[in-house]
Formats: C-alpha cells, sequence, structure tokens
C-alpha cells in the first residue's frame, strides 16, 4: 500500500496580552492608522514576563493531538520549528515532547525562519510514510523578545504564537502532500537577520543590545523577494500536485504582511474569498502563521476531506516552499 501522511488533528495559541496598534504607534511617533495601511495588522499578541516558548508550543500540541484522539504513545516524532528556542542550547523540542506525554517521539528543533513549517510538514510527511507512525509538528515563536522597538520595520510586524499539526498515514493517495516547491537564496542572506549572537559575533561585554536584536535592512527588496519565491514555488507545487490554482480551495499563505501575500495570491489568480487571513489579529508570527491560520481557520469553517491547501511561505535565509495538500 502506498502510504500518505493525513492531517488529522489542528490546534493554536496565543498569549493573553494582546496590543493593538495605538500603543505602538505612539512609542514610535507614527499616525493613527500607519501601520494597518501599511501591513494590514490590527493587533497582535505578545508574552508576558515568564512565559516560554515551549509553554505556547506545548499548549497548541495538545490542542492538536486532542483534536487527532491519537494515542500519545503512538507518535513518533515531534517536529518543533521556531527560530526562537528556550535557550541556544538544548533544543526545546525534546522539552516540549515531554510536556505532551510524547514518551516515545523522537524531538528536534528546526531553524527554518518564516517557512520553518513548510520544510518541518515536508519532513514530517516523509517520516510518517516511511515509518507508518504519526508525527506531531509544531511552529512557535516569540518574536516580541527579539525586535527592536526603535526599529520601525521589525517593531509593527512582530507577534508571538503557536500553531500545530499532527499528521497520521493513510491508505488515501488524495490525502498529504500532492505537491511541493522548497527554496533558497543566499545571496539575500542579510536582509533579515540578527547581527550579534551567533558563532560569527558571539555574545560579548561589548556588543550593544540593539546587536542581538532583529533588523530588516531594506524592506522593499523583502517584498521583491518574497512574492517572487512564494509565487514561484507555488506555482511549482501546483504544477507537482497536477493542478490549477482554481482547484486551490483555500490558500494559506504566511502572514508576514498584506501587500505580500495579496500581491501573491493576484499573481497566482486566486480570489480573495479562498484566502485564509489572520494577519489583521495575530499578527506576524514567522513560522507559526500557517498553522495559527489553519487552525483558527477550521475552527470557524471546518476544512472538509476532499479540499485542497496551498501554503506558501519566504523568510530569512532566504528560504521558501510552497506546498499542495489534499485535507
Amino acid at each position: 500500500m502506498n502510504r500518505t501522511a493525513r492531517i488529522v488533528g489542528l490546534g493554536h495559541h496565543v498569549p493573553a496580552r494582546k496590543v493593538g496598534n495605538a500603543e505602538i504607534e505612539a512609542s514610535l511617533g507614527l499616525e493613527a492608522g500607519w501601520i494597518e495601511g501599511r501591513t494590514g495588522i490590527r493587533a497582535r499578541f505578545w508574552a508576558e514576563p515568564g512565559e516560554t516558548l515551549s509553554g505556547l508550543a506545548a499548549k497548541a500540541g495538545d490542542m492538536a493531538l486532542q483534536a487527532a484522539g491519537i494515542d500519545r504513545q503512538e507518535i513518533g516524532l515531534l517536529l518543533l520549528a521556531t527560530s526562537t528556542p528556550d535557550h541556544l542550547l538544548p533544543p526545546s523540542a525534546p522539552l516540549v515532547a515531554h510536556m505532551l506525554g510524547l514518551e516515545k517521539a523522537g524531538g528536534v528543533d528546526l531553524a527554518g525562519a518564516c517557512a520553518g513549517f513548510i520544510y518541518a510538514v515536508t519532513f514530517a510527511d516523509g517520516f510518517v510514510r516511511l515509518h507508518n507512525k504519526p508525527a506531531v509538528v509544531i511552529a512557535a515563536n516569540i518574536l516580541s523578545r527579539r525586535i527592536n522597538p526603535a526599529e520601525r520595520a521589525s517593531a509593527v510586524l512582530f507577534a508571538d504564537a503557536a500553531g500545530a499539526v499532527v499528521l497520521a498515514p493513510s491508505g488515501d493517495p488524495g490525502h498529504g502532500i500532492l505537491g511541493a516547491s522548497l527554496a533558497s537564496d543566499g545571496s539575500a542572506y542579510g536582509l533579515i537577520h540578527i547581527p550579534a549572537g551567533g558563532s560569527n559575533r558571539p555574545f560579548a561585554e561589548d556588543i550593544a543590545i540593539a546587536e542581538t536584536r532583529m533588523t530588516i535592512a531594506d524592506g522593499r527588496e523583502v517584498f521583491l523577494k518574497a512574492v517572487e519565491m512564494m509565487s514561484r514555488c507555488a506555482n511549482e507545487a501546483l504544477a507537482a500536485a497536477g493542478i490549477a490554482s482554481s482547484d486551490v480551495t483555500r490558500f494559506v499563505p504566511h502572514q508576514a504582511n498584506a501587500r505580500i501575500f495579496n500581491a501573491v495570491g493576484k499573481s497566482l489568480g486566486i480570489e480573495d474569498e479562498r484566502f485564509v487571513k489572520t494577519i489583521a489579529e495575530y499578527g506576524n508570527s514567522s513560522a507559526a502563521t500557517i498553522p495559527l491560520s489553519l487552525s483558527v481557520a477550521h475552527g470557524a469553517k471546518p476544512v472538509r476531506p476532499g479540499e485542497k491547501l496551498l501554503l506558501a511561505a519566504a523568510g530569512a535565509g532566504l528560504t521558501g516552499g510552497a506546498l499542495v495538500v489534499g485535507f
């Protein structure tokens, strides 16, 4: 039997603290409406002191596992897509697996920036099909602790959130990844980055705190490259799946910026009513935005068997990709 990996559970979690645009616009000296007009964001959620990345991830994972109804002893793998682990070492995934009671699962972090969920689902799909065991993919970030509050380009965008999916073996060829395309462009490596804190420029007494926070070097170039990468990968994934964009029931793009994903949708010929959008209320939580959006949308209007979903993302690195997923 040719196994596929079906999505059988969805989950998400955000912190309790909701931060509206007015708070950030006041701190940056921006006029009312500036942020929403340029990004589509009205609010975002930020973690309180004491909240952890592993805690957010575990709550999203627990929701997805409960929805899946699978014995947790059957789970073989947990992949955690994050740019903000609890610590630089050890990885956070083993702790999250422990918190979820996944006693027989491997666990590893995956640093794929905004495209991390796309990569993690691709890898988990292969694991489920090869080993005939369910897997959990969680994407989570606490980006409020990585932004420079004085830098407008990043301070207005980023949020904290977690989203999760459970993949289980299936014998239906219409389930799971039907087409995929992954991409990278290291020539744009420095467009979105944290200058210090890695092995290239390790923490030191003479390193300013701003050097350990995220910076966007050229927002216009990020826009152009993200639109191109997401559009190209989406078209390649559709071709690999053997379907047209008109066959897609829901388009779930990375919620980077409304201008970016609207441009991608236009290039693909996907009408607004087929978009899944959460950016207005949840902001940009990097890799977490796609599973968060899937879970929120499923709660409002359940995804039905037979639907074909198109997922696409691009982010720092640059890394990107797209998946066509049969539900």
